[in-house]
């Protein structure tokens, strides 16, 4: 029996393009992961997108405006809904002060502007795991 890919769903918090993170999810899909991409930035959207579509992982890529308590929404949820085994990662544009409050949230990670695609596939392909 095949195994199943494991299953990442894509998103965005703040304003701005979205070629980066398509461009994200075309890499992924790629090397062998399955990706939802969403436009939504509600957390509650999110978290039910995510369950929905039996994601292992939330990427969100933090755009300029980005409110981080989103992240603590989305954790909040996860736990409400009994799906704490979806992991969170996120990256993009915030500072030091801020990645630090959202490890502290629960995400797993924060990859800053630049990190190279190489360098979060390996990352994921380490640390991602199917639900249990």
């Amino acid at each position: 029996m095949k195994e199943r890919k494991i299953r990442i769903l894509l998103g965005k918090f703040g304003e701005g393009h979205k070629e980066a993170v398509l461009a994200l999810a075309r890499n992924f899909s790629e090397v062998g992961f399955e990706v939802i991409f969403t436009e939504l930035q509600e957390p509650d959207a999110i978290v039910r997108s995510a369950i929905q579509e039996s994601v292992d992982h939330i990427g969100i890529t933090t755009l300029p405006g980005t409110d981080i308590q989103a992240f603590a929404e989305i954790k909040r949820l996860l736990k409400k809904e009994n799906s704490e085994y979806i992991t969170v990662t996120a990256g993009g544009f915030l500072d030091e002060k801020e990645i630090s409050l959202i490890k502290e949230m629960g995400v797993m990670e924060f990859f800053p502007k630049g990190t190279s695609f190489e360098e979060l596939i390996e990352w994921s392909k380490e640390n991602i795991r199917h639900k249990k």
